[in-house]
């Protein structure tokens, strides 16, 4: 006695068919899974044996194998749970065999029968979608997140006796209705209106926040570094649709999507400075995301940046330009998508004073370089906006002037994203900071007196190709926010100042 049906398994964020052929023959009571299965789904054996007889179906006492089908694929997760029991439930005919090819199976199957949530449905469901498959059985748990796909036929489920009893036609389960994506309407606790002057930190922000640019923030203890930092989410842009299902996929492989629903507000990740590079870069036996991931669409914040480990810091120069991570281990070699905005903080020492107009800094020239020297001189080319803070004056904190609210800059950072939108309509990418460099010449057009200007500058401040082509990108996005079409030369001397702080820090190369 023989059958076969499809389920799916991951390799990153693609999924793969797989066959699960069940045969039945004379011999012991075994249960034998053959084809490069991980140590979950042998154990899937077990649970598919209790799952059956505690559920009241008749278990075959016969010789059982179970082939997973590529056998030259490795497959991993508890996702297969549903298909093996529902292969030997069809081999010993307790299900019509003329239905159960009509779908793809997943889920993970507990010893009492109950289907519960997987990690990793909807970049399944995408898969499925993408190779022609339309009908799905799922957990019920994980059916907001698959009814994203609005053209697929997802029937959601709670047990195995459901599935048996739909299949064989005594029992109707609708396919769950598709979500119509609406953009998020979070209000958040707290508001740029709350952050007392500043105003260059305020502008610096809502033009990284216009143009996606990466932005590092050096000054003192106590000038408004991480206050402004956790209001950045406040003036980003909403996600699209399509940002939204990216970054839900990568949550759903991570097994952090909460309430099973898509993700509409920007990731914003902030990871402790005590971090290893695999928490950032990803890893694993079978490779997760990690941090660079987790942020993508969204914002990576790294406080108190010179506290972390120069070998943590510097794995992220790879994924800040190429805006994806590859993460090769001996068991897979998977890629996630990494477009992230980066944004740093920092002290200019490590008491926190030097070059504070009151307090005194207590460091050496040698603890200084050695502080700094984290920071090397190829991660900051890639961070396109450097910002000093000065402390905040008492009569900033106590005027009783009103300070701009996140809904008035956000409305700009909209304005500004919006031409950008159009203007990129037939490229792949939908800000200014992704812009590639063989089309600046394209996009960031300047006259001869702005080429002057930035000749100038790149001679004073040694800067270096890629800074010259990141002072463009910004000048860009500074005319965006003031809704010009071309790039004048009060924009470019704004982009400029905000390369020339790290000559002073980090001096000439």
């Amino acid at each position: 006695m023989y059958s076969r049906i499809k389920t799916c398994t991951l390799e990153g964020l693609e999924g793969h068919i797989v066959q699960v052929e069940c045969d039945l023959s004379r011999g012991l009571p075994k249960i034998n899974i053959v084809g490069l299965p991980d140590a979950a789904i042998k154990e899937s054996s077990e649970r598919a044996r209790a799952a059956i007889k505690n559920s009241q179906l008749d278990f075959p006492l016969k010789r059982i194998t179970i082939n997973l089908s590529p056998a030259s694929l490795k497959k991993d997760g508890t996702q297969m749970d549903l298909a093996i029991c529902i292969a030997i439930l069809a081999a010993n005919g307790e299900v019509a065999e003329d239905k159960i090819e009509d779908y793809i199976y997943i889920g993970e199957v507990n010893l009492d029968g109950q289907v519960t949530a997987i990690e990793g449905a909807l970049p399944m469901i995408i898969s499925l979608r993408e190779k022609g498959y339309r009908k799905v059985i799922v957990p019920y748990k994980n059916r907001k997140e698959c009814a994203a796909i609005s053209d697929m036929e997802i029937y959601p489920v709670n047990s195995l006796v459901e599935v048996v009893e739909f299949i064989n036609g005594e029992r109707e389960i609708k396919s769950q209705a598709a979500e119509i994506f609406q953009e998020s309407s979070k209000r958040y606790d707290v508001d740029f209106s709350e952050i007392r002057g500043q105003r260059l930190l305020k502008r610096a922000m809502e033009i990284a926040a216009a143009g996606g640019h990466n932005l590092l923030m050096i000054g003192s203890p106590g000038c408004g570094k991480s206050m402004a930092a956790k209001r950045l989410s406040t003036i980003l842009p909403p996600l699209t649709f399509e940002e939204s299902i990216e970054v839900t996929k990568i949550y759903s492989v991570a097994g952090l999507l909460k309430d099973e629903n898509l993700i509409k507000e920007r990731p914003f990740r902030s990871p402790h400075h005590t971090s290893s590079s695999v928490s950032l870069i990803g890893g694993g036996r079978i490779p997760k995301p990690g941090e660079v991931s987790l942020a993508h669409n969204g914002v990576l914040y790294l406080d108190e940046l010179a506290e972390f480990s120069r070998n943590v810091i510097e794995v992220l120069r790879q994924p800040m330009e190429d805006h994806s991570i590859h993460i090769a281990r001996a068991q897979a070699s998977l890629t996630y998508p990494a477009n992230f905005m980066f944004v740093g903080s920092m002290n200019p020492c490590p008491c926190g004073y030097y070059g504070h107009p009151t307090e005194p800094c207590q460091c050496s020239t040698q603890s200084i370089q050695r502080y700094l020297g984290k920071i090397s001189h190829p991660l900051l080319d890639r961070i396109d906006i450097h910002v000093e803070l000065s402390p905040v004056k008492f009569k900033d904190i106590s005027a009783d002037i009103k300070e701009e609210t996140s809904e008035e800059i956000r409305k700009r950072v909209i304005g500004a994203r919006n031409r950008q939108i159009e203007r990129f309509k037939e490229s792949n990418y939908f800000c200014n900071a992704n812009i590639k460099d063989r089309e600046i010449k394209k996009y960031c057009k300047i006259d001869r007196d702005s080429e002057k200007i930035i000749e100038m500058a790149f001679k004073k401040y040694h800067f270096s190709a890629r800074s010259y082509h990141k002072i463009l990108k910004v000048a860009r996005t500074i005319a965006d926010l003031s809704g010009s079409e071309n790039i004048k030369q009060d924009h470019l001397l704004e982009a400029i100042r905000y390369r020339s702080v790290e000559s002073k820090y980090w001096g000439s190369r």
